[in-house]
């Protein structure tokens, strides 16, 4: 079965976030006044055969650890949005 997944990636809390913070004073200074804790991050999408939507999440999980994401800065939430429907033969 074919799952669509949604992975976030962002800093940990005790990483400064620079890009961030230069994204935020930019914003100000163009009259946004009202923005804080501007944080930026990696949003990937992808589709992934497995058997179950648990499956698909522990895959997506290990692609993270394994590739994705730095575990020494970033932190990362995976989500299973859907499954592709099968059709009846």
């Amino acid at each position: 079965m074919l799952f669509h997944v949604q992975v976030e990636i962002t800093l940990k809390p005790t990483v400064m976030d620079a890009q961030g913070s230069t994204i935020e004073r930019a914003l100000q200074k163009l009259g946004h006044d009202g923005v804080r804790n501007v944080h930026i991050g990696k949003f990937i999408t992808m589709e992934i055969e497995a058997n179950c939507a648990g499956c698909a999440r522990s895959a997506a999980e290990d692609m993270c650890r394994e590739l994705l994401a730095n575990p020494i800065i970033e932190q990362f939430a995976v989500q299973v949005v859907e499954a592709e429907k099968e059709c009846p033969a």
